[in-house]
C-alpha cells in the first residue's frame, strides 16, 4: 500500500483546506469500513487520509423540531440506539441496523455508505424515501442536493474538489406518514444486496394515499427512483392489489445487470417482490403514525 499521511482536522474549514490541498489524492475517513478496504485492494493510492470524526458537526445526531440532523460520521449504532430517533423515523433504522454486523455498525456511518455510492446500499433508498437532503460544505461554500440526485454512478458522487458531505437532513415525517427498507441477500447477515427497495407512504384522513415514493438498490447503475410505480399509488387504498400494481411497474423501471450475486431477470423479480412488501409495511406504519 501507497504509504500516506494520517490528518485529523477539527473543524469544516480545516477539512476543506486539506482536501483543496490534496485533491484526488486525499479521501475521508469517517468509520473506514469502506475507505481502508479499498486502500489495501489497490482500488486507488492516496498522499494523505482524512480523519473528519473530530469536526463536531460531523458527530452530531439530533431531533429537531424540523426533523433529523445527521452528523456524516455519526455511527450506525447511535442511529438505532438513539429511543427518539428509531420511533420517529424506523425506515431509516431498517437501513443502519442491517449494514454489515454489530461491529461494523460501531464503525460505519450512514454518511459513508452515501459517499461510497454503491449501487447496492442499503442506507441510500432508505434516505431518498424520506426526501432526505445532503449538507456539503468545499471551498465555494456550503451546498444542499437532495440524496435522490446524490449519486452519479456505481461508486461516484456529486462532490466536487475540495467538498465533502458534512451532514444529512432527514425532514419532520408528515401526519400518517410511514416507510420501511427490505433487502434479498443470500445469507442470513452481513452480505451485500442482490437487490433492496425501500418505500414510504402518507395517507389522508380517509386511508387513501396522497404521497409515496419508492426507491430500489443493485437494480441500476446508481439507486434508482421509481416515480411511476409511486404516481401509480396516488389517491388509491392501501390494498395489496395496490402494491402489487406498484411493485410490477417498479419491476419495469431497473436495469440490473448480471454479476456473481444473480442475474438481471432475478433481480427484476425481486424489485417486484420487495417493492410490494416494503410498501405494505410503510403503510402499517403510516397507519399507526400521528
Amino acid at each position: 500500500m501507497h504509504p500516506f499521511q494520517y490528518l485529523a482536522p477539527t473543524t469544516v474549514k480545516e477539512v476543506v483546506s486539506t482536501l483543496s490541498r490534496y485533491g484526488d489524492r486525499a479521501r475521508c475517513l469517517a468509520g473506514g469500513t469502506d475507505v481502508l478496504v479499498q486502500l489495501r485492494g489497490g482500488r486507488f493510492e492516496i498522499d494523505a487520509l482524512v480523519d473528519v470524526k473530530g469536526v463536531p458537526e460531523l458527530m452530531e445526531l439530533r431531533l429537531g423540531a424540523d426533523g433529523l440532523h445527521l452528523g456524516a460520521a455519526v455511527p450506525c449504532y447511535r442511529v438505532y440506539e438513539s429511543p427518539r430517533v428509531a420511533k420517529a423515523y424506523p425506515g431509516i433504522v431498517d437501513s443502519a441496523s442491517i449494514i454489515g454486523g454489530i461491529q461494523i455498525q460501531s464503525r460505519a456511518s450512514i454518511g459513508g455508505n452515501l459517499c461510497n455510492a454503491s449501487p447496492s446500499a442499503d442506507s441510500i433508498c432508505s434516505l431518498i424515501v424520506h426526501d432526505a437532503v445532503a449538507r456539503i460544505a468545499g471551498p465555494r461554500g456550503n451546498r444542499e442536493v437532495e440524496v435522490a440526485g446524490f449519486c452519479v454512478g456505481p461508486g461516484k458522487n456529486v462532490l466536487r474538489k475540495g467538498e465533502f458531505l458534512v451532514s444529512i437532513f432527514v425532514p419532520k415525517p408528515a401526519a400518517r406518514f410511514g416507510a420501511a427498507y427490505k433487502r434479498f441477500i443470500p445469507r442470513n447477515e452481513m452480505d451485500i444486496a442482490v437487490a433492496g427497495a425501500g418505500a414510504s407512504v402518507t395517507l389522508n384522513a380517509k386511508g387513501k394515499i396522497v404521497a409515496a415514493r419508492i426507491a430500489l438498490a443493485a437494480v441500476g447503475p446508481t439507486p434508482i427512483v421509481a416515480s411511476r410505480a409511486a404516481a401509480s399509488l396516488l389517491d388509491r387504498e392501501p390494498t395489496p392489489e395496490a402494491f402489487a400494481r406498484a411493485g410490477d411497474i417498479a419491476a419495469l423501471e431497473t436495469h440490473p445487470i448480471d454479476d456473481m450475486r444473480g442475474t438481471a431477470d432475478y433481480r427484476v423479480e425481486l424489485s417486484r417482490v420487495l417493492t410490494r412488501r416494503t410498501l405494505a409495511v410503510a403503510a402499517e406504519r403510516a397507519k399507526g403514525a400521528k
